[in-house]
């Protein structure tokens, strides 16, 4: 892999989210929190608002009105949580910006609004294909990443932040894996510190990690992860690092 991440395209093939034009597109960010932009400015809306938007941004797809209101009002009556739920579109329609789409008994996110979470399963879906992994802009949010939605603790944003969790821990290690090949240490290691930091008993990012270490020529730095990881294991679980990590960095402990 010789061709460097930032002169690879940005995500715009059909059928797939593309980042917003500065100043122009609407985009929802839901990771690491709720923010609804449009032409560069913060679109607030109330807490009611943000959750309507939030389960069509994250089910991808129509969704009936009876089951959107139900699933976001669990505690009222079913006329309850309809009458909530028409109120609460009032609410978004005067954002003045596309954000649902009315299609009768069903609602959607409008298609112009370009969401994160489906911008990184985007990405970590031609990773795993493996296809190009996109510009470089989205390879550094992908590592400062964050949770889903962190002080949210509804049912359907709890289920859904460990699947976003879980790819995110997975596009990282791979991105760790790239840019090793490639020879892009520093970047390589940020990528891994980010998996690490996310899941620091996750032994798949910890190996990446310092195999990134050994590839650069840095045998004391790989040795002191190895070590930290080795006694965080000890100390959490009570168990050892398992035979990969241990005939990783035989050879060094050994000298």
């Amino acid at each position: 892999m010789d061709q460097r991440f930032d002169d690879l395209p940005a995500m715009s093939e059909a059928g797939r989210a593309e980042r917003p034009v500065p100043g122009t597109g609407v985009f929802l960010s839901l990771i690491a929190g709720f923010e609804l932009t449009w032409r560069g400015r913060p679109v607030p809306l109330p807490a009611r608002a943000q959750r309507l938007v939030a389960f069509l941004a994250l089910r991808d797809r129509p969704v009936q009105r009876q089951h959107l209101a139900g699933s976001i009002w669990l505690d009222s009556p079913d006329e309850r949580a309809m009458a909530n739920l028409r109120s609460t579109l009032w609410r978004v329609r005067r954002a003045g910006c596309p954000v649902v789409q009315n299609l009768g008994d069903q609602l959607v996110l409008d298609p112009a609004v370009a969401v994160d979470v489906r911008q990184l399963t985007d990405l970590a879906h031609r990773l795993f294909d493996g296809s190009e992994p996109g510009d470089e802009e989205w390879l550094s949010r992908v590592v400062q990443g964050g949770e889903l939605l962190p002080d949210w603790e509804d049912e359907w944003v709890v289920a859904e932040r460990e699947r976003i969790h879980q790819l995110r821990l997975h596009v990282l290690e791979l991105l760790c894996e790239r840019l090793t090949a490639a020879g892009r240490y520093g970047r390589a290691v940020e990528a891994c510190l980010a998996a690490v930091n996310g899941e620091p008993l996750r032994e798949s990012a910890q190996r990446a990690l310092i195999k990134v270490y050994l590839a650069e020529g840095n045998a004391g730095d790989a040795v002191v992860q190895y070590r930290s990881y080795r006694q965080l294991m000890h100390d959490e679980l009570g168990l050892e690092p398992s035979s990969q990590m241990e005939t990783l960095v035989r050879d060094l402990m050994s000298r």
